[in-house]
């Protein structure tokens, strides 16, 4: 009787390896996440998973992206899971053949235009880019056609395409919104709008009063507000751009199972939760947003198209730099 049981074990455990036996082994994770999140992201998945040994290596999106490009040439690629800023960066990898698909994923719960379709990469989070303004000036934007007007005329702070993840998808999803295109960036060019750095430089600018309006990602306007800087964030009636932090398991990947359960966990409703604790909307659509934002009802989203702003990004970027050039 011992060994029927035994022998029916282990034919269970071969048709059902997953549930048979957890993720176990070492996890490589290149991520753009502030360090912070990172850390905090991997700790909540530690905890569902004790067996995986989690090593994580966080840069910017455009430096991670050297890094990865570097290893691939030498043969050694180390990642197995790629957690970073955009879809566009993504969707450059899956065309190269360089992402496993992860059929299994359970994306009951997401918008389509949030994963790709042969599911080889996910949204995890939605970082919108919305207008800030100092409470002190005169005007109350509601929309984008409001930088255009007399008094925000060099009053307008931005990052730039050329050194911004999050700028570049959204000059991406400007210049294809019907309501606004090439014209916005030209009438901002106009407004004499100033275009450098990142996100963090606009959110100082804008804070100290230097310039009254900007265009910044939603998280870093609400939490200044929340912590008492005289600045308040719009989400435009035109509608939003997003950058997604999409994750996706590397074709290469050493330890494909941990890829995929790190994968599950970001996408799972806990882990939803968990980036909604951390002060993110989330992608789940059954997970409300954080303090500070409101319903997702009420928050309009651009159409994007990650192959068609991956095929077009290196010419809207020379056409930004020349537009802004000093």
């Amino acid at each position: 009787m011992k060994r029927i049981i035994t022998a029916i074990a282990a034919a269970v455990a071969l048709a059902f390896p997953c549930a048979a036996q957890a993720a176990s082994g070492d996890l490589v994770v290149y991520t753009s996440q502030p360090a912070k999140d990172a850390q905090q992201t991997v700790d909540a998945f530690a905890k569902k998973n004790p067996q995986v040994k989690v090593t994580w290596i966080r840069q910017g999106t455009t430096k991670m992206m050297a890094k990865v490009r570097a290893e691939i040439a030498a043969g050694s690629l180390k990642a197995d899971v790629l957690l970073i800023a955009d879809m566009v960066t993504m969707e450059g990898l899956k065309q190269e053949g360089r992402l496993l698909a992860h059929k299994g994923a359970k994306v009951e719960s997401y918008d389509p235009a949030l994963y790709d379709k042969d599911r080889t990469y996910f949204s995890t989070k939605l970082i919108t880019t919305g207008i800030i303004y100092n409470t002190n000036g005169k005007m109350k934007p509601a929309s984008w056609a409001d930088l255009l007007k007399p008094a925000a005329k060099g009053q307008i702070a931005m990052p730039s395409p050329l050194t911004s993840g999050a700028a570049t998808i959204h000059m991406q999803a400007i210049k294809n919104s019907p309501a606004l295109g090439w014209n916005f960036y030209k009438g901002l060019a106009a407004q004499q709008a100033s275009a450098a750095g990142g996100n963090g430089r606009t959110l100082k600018r804008v804070a100290s009063g230097e310039m009254l309006y900007g265009m910044i990602v939603d998280f870093m306007a609400i939490r200044a507000k929340a912590k008492g800087s005289p600045v308040e964030f719009v989400f435009p009636k035109e509608g939003v751009s997003m950058v997604t932090e999409p994750v996706a398991i590397m074709k290469t990947a050493k330890n494909p199972a941990a890829a995929k359960a790190f994968v599950d966990f970001l996408l799972s409703k806990e882990g939803q939760q968990f980036a909604q604790r951390q002060g993110y909307l989330p992608a789940h659509s059954e997970v409300a947003g954080p303090k500070g934002f409101p319903a997702r009802a009420k928050i309009k989203l651009m159409t994007f198209d990650p192959a068609k702003a991956l095929a077009d990004v290196k010419n809207s970027r020379k056409a930004f730099a020349d537009l802004f050039a000093k």
